[in-house]
């Protein structure tokens, strides 16, 4: 077999490697990239995924391309230990190169992106400490490589398994660190609830104010809002399948109230709560739907000023 002749095994199985190489290494230093963040928030992020979607997807890659890169590696380091001429193969030799020049560039980005903040006086503690993980991601990759170019771990299979599994190990401790910060999913379906029950309630909420402002009084039930004629349907707590509490506090208040399982915002893609303005204030656009655990209501009052009644229709006599 001639140094210059694959098998479309050999194409296949180096491709599938670097591709799942590629995106192992993007979705370990993106994860590492979002618990930084997470311990270093911004003070400026006033809006955030409250289900850190970034962080599952790079979980989920990692769990998937991991193995596959592994195994995958596993199969070429057979076939060049039983075949010594493999490891001249064209495809292998431009893997390689390829890699190595991709992590060496990373590398010398890094370092020049490094000096300018450092020289525009913008130095903080996250970003620090993002070049410094990405330095070591690219640097590791550029040497594990530079060193199989040359042949080091053919020549050392024992020592390229054990680097193998140290690599799983990392990733799996970074995989694991995730759950601390998402929580299981059994914990982010009940915040998914939880930010449903804010959803209807608002809906609600608007359905009785646009109710006030047809009729100038409030509805005494829920009954009275629904509206076949338009469709109109009151949507029911999603987790117990029941209906949401309703009452009439006042002539213009009212209060509705709901059961959740954790503390909360209000709005899931904010980090802090918007304060209300005055106490007539009846939170649309702007109030707080900030709510502990357990039986909550929220208590609001309609502004006649800030939300008038609807004109009445002239109406008018027929000519007789």
């Amino acid at each position: 077999m001639s140094s210059n002749k694959i098998t479309p095994k050999d194409f296949f199985l180096w491709a599938g490697a670097m591709v799942a190489l590629y995106g192992s290494v993007i979705s370990l230093i993106a994860l590492l990239f979002e618990y930084i963040d997470h311990i270093f928030p911004d003070a400026l992020d006033y809006y955030v995924d409250p289900y850190s979607g970034s962080i599952r997807f790079a979980m989920a890659t990692l769990i998937v391309l991991v193995p596959v890169a592994i195994i995958l590696m596993r199969f070429i380091r057979s076939d060049i230990a039983l075949n010594s001429l493999k490891s001249d193969l064209w495809v292998r030799r431009w893997a390689l190169v390829l890699t190595v020049f991709v992590a060496g560039s990373a590398v010398v980005g890094d370092l020049i992106t490094l000096i300018n903040y450092f020289l525009g006086g913008e130095l903080t503690a996250r970003f620090f400490l993002k070049v410094v993980i990405l330095l070591i991601v690219a640097g590791a990759v550029f040497f594990h490589f530079l060193a199989d170019l040359r042949g080091y771990w053919n020549a050392n299979p024992a020592r390229a398994k054990n680097v193998g599994i140290v690599f799983g190990v990392l990733v799996l401790v970074a995989i694991i660190s995730g759950f601390f910060i998402l929580g299981s999913p059994a914990q982010v379906r009940l915040l998914r609830f939880d930010d449903q029950k804010v959803s209807d309630l608002q809906n609600i909420q608007w359905q009785v104010v646009n109710y006030w402002q047809q009729k100038e009084r409030l509805p005494v039930s829920f009954e009275e809002l629904q509206d076949p004629l338009n469709g109109n349907v009151l949507p029911i707590d999603p987790q117990s399948g029941e209906s949401y509490t309703y009452a009439v506090t006042g002539s213009l208040s009212f209060k509705l109230c709901a059961t959740f399982n954790k503390d909360g915002v209000g709005d899931p893609y904010t980090t802090r709560p918007v304060r209300k303005t005055s106490s007539t204030d009846i939170g649309i656009d702007g109030d707080t739907w900030q709510h502990g655990a357990g039986a909550v209501c929220f208590d609001r009052t309609i502004d006649p000023d800030l939300y008038p009644p609807y004109p009445r229709p002239i109406k008018t006599r027929a000519i007789q």
